[in-house]
């Protein structure tokens, strides 16, 4: 019974995230896609990169730390 619940919820919400992909490559026209030609170089490039890099790390290593931080005994 343990077991059964907690993969009944996988389920169901293995089915719910699937459920709108599926219907949208099955719905999705064939099409080919062209891309147009720029002569402006891009100005997203740089700083915007390196802020989310960043962020990505403190937040990993947050987490890690976090994780770590846990002191109190397991048993009740």
């Amino acid at each position: 019974m343990k077991l059964f619940k907690p993969a009944l919820a996988a389920i169901a919400l293995t089915a719910m995230v699937g459920a709108p992909v599926l219907a949208q490559a099955v719905s999705a026209p064939v099409a080919a896609r062209t891309s147009a030609a720029s002569s402006e170089d891009s100005e997203a490039e740089g700083s915007t990169g390196i802020i989310i890099g960043v962020v990505a790390a403190a937040a990993v290593i947050g987490g890690i730390i976090i994780i770590a931080d846990d002191d109190g005994p397991n048993s009740p």
